[in-house]
C-alpha cells in the first residue's frame, strides 16, 4: 500500500448504527443494554456453573463452556461500541480499532463454526456409540477440538482482516452497520473490490462446508439410530440431547448463509443489520439444553 492510501486509511470511520439517526435513543438504549447483561451473564454464570458442578466436567459441556466463552466475547466487541454510539455525536471509530473488530470477529464466527460441528460429532458418539464415549471423547480429544476451533477461526481473521484494510478508503467514511463487518466496509472503497468479495464469499462457502458436513453426517447416523429404538423413553431422551443444538445450527448457520451466500441482490443495509445481531442469539438457547442433560 502506498502512503497515499496509508495516509487516508489512518483516518476513523464513522458507524452509522443498528437504526440511523434514532429518534428515542433511550429506549433502545435500555432494551439493547437490558438483552446484553441478560446474555453475557447467562453464559458467565453457565461457564461457572461447569466449572464449579464437578457432575458437569463432561466433555459436552466442556465444549459448551467454550462456546459460552467466544460467544461472550464476540457480544462484548460489538454491543458495547453500539450502545456508546447512541448517544455519542462522533459515532467514530479508529482505522486501527475496526481493523482489530474485523479480526475478531471472524476469529470468533469462525471458532464457533468449527466448535458448533464438533458438539454435533459429540452428539453423535454418545447417541451412537454410547459405550465408547469415553474413549472417543476423552480430555485430550476434547482440548484438541477447542484448539483446532480457535485456529481454524483465526485463520479467517489472519486472511481476510489485512486484505479488507489495505484497500483504500478516500470516500466517505460512514459504515452503515452497528460494527466494521467486512461487507459494510468494502461499500466504502474507492476501488473495484468485486473480485476479493468474490473470493471472500468462495472462502467462507468452503469454511461453511466442514462443519456444515460434520453436522449432516452426524444426525443422519443419530436419525437412523433413533429409528431403530425400542424404546419410547430411549427416543425421548435422544431427541432431548440433540433438540438445543439443532436450534442453535438452524438459527446460527442461517444467519451466516444470508450473509456469506446469498446474492448481492437479496442484501441491503437494514437486512444485513438485522441478520448480523443473529450470530449470538444463541447464547439463551444453551441452558436448556444444560437443563435437560441433567
Amino acid at each position: 500500500m502506498n502512503m497515499v492510501a496509508f495516509h487516508q486509511n489512518s483516518t476513523d470511520f464513522i458507524l452509522l448504527g443498528l437504526i440511523t439517526h434514532p429518534t428515542f435513543p433511550g429506549p433502545i438504549f435500555a432494551v439493547v443494554f437490558s438483552i446484553f447483561l441478560v446474555a453475557v451473564t447467562a453464559n458467565v454464570v453457565m461457564i461457572l456453573l461447569i466449572h464449579t458442578d464437578s457432575r458437569l466436567h463432561t466433555p459436552m459441556y466442556f465444549l459448551l463452556s467454550q462456546l459460552s466463552i467466544m460467544d461472550t466475547v464476540y457480544i462484548c466487541i460489538t454491543v458495547p461500541k453500539m450502545l456508546q454510539d447512541l448517544f455519542s455525536k462522533e459515532k467514530t471509530i479508529s482505522f486501527l480499532g475496526c481493523a482489530v473488530q474485523i479480526f475478531l470477529y471472524l476469529t470468533l464466527i469462525g471458532g464457533e463454526f468449527f466448535l458448533l460441528g464438533l458438539m454435533a460429532y459429540d452428539r453423535y458418539v454418545a447417541v451412537c456409540n454410547p459405550l465408547r464415549y469415553p474413549l472417543l471423547m476423552n480430555h485430550r480429544i476434547c482440548l484438541l477440538m477447542v484448539v483446532g476451533s480457535w485456529i481454524g477461526g483465526s485463520l479467517d481473521g489472519f486472511m481476510l482482516t489485512p486484505f479488507t484494510m489495505s484497500f483504500p478508503y478516500c470516500g466517505s467514511r460512514k459504515i452503515n452497520h452497528f460494527f466494521c463487518e467486512i461487507p459494510a466496509v468494502l461499500k466504502l472503497s474507492c476501488v473495484d473490490t468485486s473480485l476479493y468479495e468474490t473470493l471472500m464469499y468462495a472462502c467462507c462457502v468452503l469454511m461453511l462446508l466442514i462443519p456444515i458436513s460434520v453436522i449432516s453426517v452426524s444426525y443422519t447416523r443419530i436419525l437412523l439410530t433413533v429409528h431403530q429404538m425400542n424404546s419410547a423413553e430411549g427416543r425421548r431422551k435422544a431427541f432431548a440431547t440433540c433438540s438445543s443444538h439443532v436450534m442453535v445450527v438452524i438459527i446460527f448457520y442461517g444467519a451466516a448463509f444470508y450473509t456469506n451466500v446469498l446474492p448481492h441482490s437479496y442484501h441491503t443495509p437494514e437486512k444485513d443489520k438485522i441478520v448480523s445481531a443473529f450470530y449470538h442469539p444463541h447464547t439463551n438457547a444453551q441452558p436448556t439444553h444444560l437443563q435437560l442433560e441433567k
